[in-house]
């Protein structure tokens, strides 16, 4: 299968949402809220620099729960800036 390129919106959308976990993050490792949220360390560090700009409903969802964020706030920060 092959994956179309991603838009610039998309890797952008992406970049916000890695600065936003990272954010929440704070002081707790990405190896104890990878294992709260279920999935790999290496995932979140995909997921935090951006490499992973589009990843699964489901393993937000559980890094929301995990780091306590509402998927509610997570869009409303995540969502393009309207001008």
């Amino acid at each position: 299968m092959v994956r179309t390129p991603l838009t610039p919106e998309e890797r952008e959308r992406g970049e916000r949402l890695g600065r936003l976990l990272r954010e929440a993050r704070g002081d707790r490792s990405m190896a104890d809220v990878a294992a709260g949220a279920g999935i790999s360390a290496e995932t979140l560090r995909k997921i935090e620099t951006g490499r992973a700009p589009t990843p699964a409903f489901f393993t937000v969802a559980a890094l929301a729960r995990a780091l306590g964020l509402s998927l509610d706030e997570l869009l409303g920060r995540c969502a393009p800036v309207s001008v």
